[in-house]
C-alpha cells in the first residue's frame, strides 16, 4: 500500500525531533514500533479499515516526539497537534491519535490516566511500543538509555520499587538499570492489551527472565 503524503510528512518530521536522542529512543525506535503496531493491527482484523491503519501508523509514528524524558523546550509538547492541524487531519482521527499519545505511557497507567475504555488502535499501538521495549531489543534499549544518564548497572544493595506511583517512577535518580526491568519491564506482558500483543510478549518476556537469571549468576560469580 502506498504511503500517503500524511505519513511520508510525519516520518520526516519525527526523523527530525528525534534526532540527538540516544540509540534507546531514536528514529530506529519509532520505526520498529510503528512496523510491529501495523502487523498487530492486521492479526488484530483492523486491516480492511484504512481509517484505523492511518490512525495506528501516525499515532505510531507520532508517539515518542515531546517524551518527557527528552523534552527541551515547553514548545516540543504541541509539536504534534500543530502538525496534524496543519496537514487537514480530520477531527475525529486527529482526536484518537492524540488520545493514544497521551495515554499510552507506562507513567500514566501507574497514575490511573491509562485506564480507560480504551479502543483497538489505542490497543494496538501501546502493545507496539511495549513489545519494543522487551525482550532482546528491550534489554539492549534498557542498558542503552541508563548508560546515556550514566545510571549505575547494578548494585545488590539498590532494592527495586515493586509498587511505584507515577511520581516516584519518574524520578530514577537512585535507580540502578537493572532495577528497571523489575519495576517496568517484567510488568509488560500482562498489560498487553491486544491478543496479539499477547501472544508475541510471552517469548520477549521468557528471554529477559532467562537473560536476568545469567545476569545475577555472573554478577555473584557463580556462573
Amino acid at each position: 500500500m502506498a504511503k500517503s503524503e500524511t505519513v511520508r510528512n510525519a516520518e520526516k518530521l519525527m526523523e527530525s525531533a528525534m534526532r540527538g536522542n540516544d540509540a534507546s529512543h531514536d528514529s530506529a525506535h519509532v520505526f520498529r514500533v510503528r512496523n510491529i503496531a501495523l502487523s498487530l493491527a492486521v492479526e488484530e482484523g483492523l486491516s480492511s479499515s484504512p481509517y484505523s491503519m492511518e490512525i495506528v501508523e501516525l499515532a505510531a509514528l507520532l508517539h515518542d516526539i515531546g517524551d518527557y524524558k527528552y523534552v527541551r523546550d515547553l514548545s516540543e509538547e504541541k509539536i504534534v497537534e500543530n502538525f496534524l492541524e496543519e496537514e487537514g487531519v480530520e477531527e475525529s482521527k486527529k482526536a484518537k491519535i492524540l488520545q493514544i499519545i497521551k495515554r499510552m505511557g507506562f507513567k500514566d497507567e501507574l497514575s490511573g490516566i491509562g485506564n480507560f475504555e480504551y479502543f483497538p488502535e489505542f490497543g494496538v499501538v501501546q502493545d507496539a511500543d511495549r513489545l519494543d521495549a522487551i525482550g532482546a531489543i528491550g534489554i539492549a534499549r534498557c542498558f542503552t538509555f541508563g548508560g546515556s544518564r550514566k545510571r549505575v548497572l547494578h548494585d545488590p544493595a539498590i532494592k527495586p520499587r515493586l509498587d511505584v506511583s507515577k511520581e516516584e517512577y519518574m524520578k530514577k535518580e537512585e535507580q540502578t538499570t537493572v532495577n528497571h526491568f523489575h519495576e517496568k519491564l517484567l510488568k509488560l506482558k500482562d498489560l498487553m492489551k491486544t491478543k496479539a500483543g499477547q501472544r508475541r510478549a510471552e517469548k520477549r518476556h521468557k528471554f529477559m527472565e532467562d537473560f536476568l537469571k545469567e545476569f545475577y549468576e555472573e554478577w555473584d560469580g557463580r556462573a
